[in-house]
């Protein structure tokens, strides 16, 4: 099991970025959130994520890259819940939306119910999707 975030997993693109506010859809357990679009990268890319912690409830540059480093490590070390359950590759969007300013332990808790309610969420569709087409 690998626990690193190579330069290959960071989302930098505009283009996939502007693909996730467009076209993507979002889950949430409070206060994280993560927006996600499927299908948007390249063969050997499994999984692309960015992390945003908004300026509206954290004013302090300082405040919000403490936010981000503390999100960029919870994704780091629970990644494996979403690598081991995809099946497709995609590129997600890490929110973090309160102004109350949890521990990293809280944090930690929250990523990890949040990436098995989006694993949960999309293995029952996509198992429905694949009951529905074999039924034909």
């Amino acid at each position: 099991m690998s626990f690193n975030y190579p330069k290959n997993e960071k989302l930098k693109s505009k283009i996939s970025i502007g693909l996730l506010f467009s076209e993507g859809k979002s889950v949430s357990k409070y206060p994280l959130r993560l927006v996600y679009h499927s299908g948007s990268l390249n063969e050997n890319e499994k999984i692309k994520m960015g992390v945003s912690v908004s300026k509206k409830y954290f004013k302090k540059a300082v405040d919000r890259n403490r936010f981000k480093r503390i999100l960029r490590e919870t994704y780091r070390l629970n990644k494996h819940i979403l690598l081991d359950n995809l099946d497709k590759p995609y590129a997600f969007m890490f929110f973090y939306q309160t102004k109350e300013r949890l521990s990293y332990e809280e944090i930690n808790t929250k990523t990890i119910q949040l990436f098995e309610k989006f694993v949960n969420q999309n293995i029952k569709k996509e198992s429905s999707e694949t009951e529905g087409n074999s039924g034909k």
